[in-house]
């Protein structure tokens, strides 16, 4: 098994790993995006993106481009984190960083079979034109509904949040030493 380091690849890399995937007929899968908070939204639609060929490969957006499409405060986890967690899905074949704010160009160069990505971004897929113009097709994949980084997001600083009047402290966590002093 490889580690899941030898997976992540420079872009130059990866047009070599290509050139060896066509050469011995095999269909490159291509998927795109921050995938900051991992989560099984994620892992279903990777497998999903996975079983449309023989390899894939996912294209992370740096930690510049999510921040520019994103936000100040995203990512929330630093490119080579996400990178390594990506990596180490048996589903995930290779990972290569892009710091566009679209994956346009990486798929220009890659010319994968198939362009995977998910239902919501039906509107618009970049890349589409490339990929069906060199006979490749494009595949929407199902959403996982109540699974999103923005929704973890949100249920994290909820979490975080003082807790209500009516919940009371947990019976296996001793009072605090200031709830026991008396006056």
């Amino acid at each position: 098994m490889r580690q899941a380091k030898s997976k992540i690849l420079s872009r130059k890399a990866m047009m070599a790993t290509r050139r060896r995937l066509r050469a011995a007929g095999k269909k490159l899968v291509f998927t795109n995006g921050a995938f900051d908070l991992l989560h099984a939204g994620h892992v279903t639609y990777l497998e999903f993106a996975r079983r449309q060929g023989d390899a894939l490969v996912v294209g992370l957006n740096s930690d510049a481009s999510v921040r520019r499409y994103k936000g100040d405060r995203r990512p929330v986890n630093r490119q080579s984190d996400r990178a390594r967690v990506l990596a180490a899905l048996e589903c995930v074949d290779y990972v290569v960083m892009f710091g566009e704010d679209e994956p346009a160009r990486l798929i220009a160069e890659l010319k994968p079979d198939v362009l995977v990505k998910g239902a919501d971004w039906a509107h618009y897929v970049s890349g589409r034109d490339l990929v069906e113009k060199a006979g490749g097709r494009v595949v929407l994949a199902p959403l996982v509904k109540g699974r999103s980084t923005s929704g973890m997001i949100e249920k994290i600083m909820n979490s975080c949040r003082s807790p209500s009047p009516s919940r009371s402290p947990s019976p296996s966590r001793p009072p605090s030493p200031s709830a026991t002093k008396s006056p």
